[in-house]
């Protein structure tokens, strides 16, 4: 998935141009692969300054700056769209999806959908990145991410921890628990991150926290 920027006048009215800004990023949804059609990319540059940037991030999402003034009716008009908003900073981040698979319910696409909306936006020690994928291909890249899971055959689920795709610790996630169930799925990955927002240190990455906690010790936390 900042910095700040001055605000120009746009055709919904003109603005202070010291106006403070507030970065939001911004999705079309958990959905198979990262796409805007027109309508929303429209209604993003109604946000933008003729010399504004979007930032395209790694996670499927765009920051854009909107003034601070008028942050909920950005809000609104971005849902009205279909356009999904998400705070920016010690957050949870959008669920990263596969890229490139379709049927959305031979994939589970459902399933990411409510992992989606039960855990984005949750304050955390640190940026936490969940990735999903419908197979065990692995377009998702649940395996570099913080947090992963992967559907198997039968409507079951892998769940994954600790993976860090950059830096020269760099390394995949260790296996937490397979063959998992939808409900059980959603109640270890909820677990998982209340462990980590309470007991997480400030700006401490998933990966370290993990590593420091012990991952025996975590599933016995997560599971008790």
């Amino acid at each position: 998935m900042p910095f700040r920027m001055c605000w120009k006048s746009q055709s919904k009215g003109d603005m202070d141009m010291g106006e403070n800004t507030v970065k939001l990023a911004v999705n079309g949804g958990i959905d198979f692969g990262a796409k805007l059609n027109g309508k929303q990319l429209l209604m993003l540059a109604r946000y933008m300054g003729d010399e504004q940037e979007l930032e395209v991030t790694t996670f499927q999402q765009l920051y854009v700056d909107v003034p601070e003034g008028r942050l909920e009716e950005a809000k609104a008009d971005f849902a009205s769209v279909g356009l999904q908003c998400y705070p920016v900073g010690n957050f949870v981040k959008s669920l990263r999806t596969c890229n490139f698979c379709k049927g959305e319910l031979e994939e589970g696409m459902p399933v990411a959908k409510e992992i989606n909306r039960r855990i984005a936006g949750r304050a955390v020690p640190f940026t936490l990145k969940p990735a999903y994928t419908g197979c065990p291909v692995g377009c998702g890249e649940p395996l570099v991410n913080d947090i992963g899971v992967i559907k198997q055959h039968g409507d079951r689920f892998d769940l994954y921890v600790g993976g860090k795709a950059k830096g020269l610790d760099a390394r995949t996630g260790e296996l937490f628990a397979d063959g998992l169930e939808e409900h059980v799925l959603y109640a270890m990955i909820d677990r998982l991150i209340d462990i980590y927002a309470a007991e997480g240190k400030k700006r401490e990455q998933f990966a370290k926290f993990v590593g420091r906690y012990g991952l025996n010790e975590l599933k016995e936390k997560v599971m008790a």
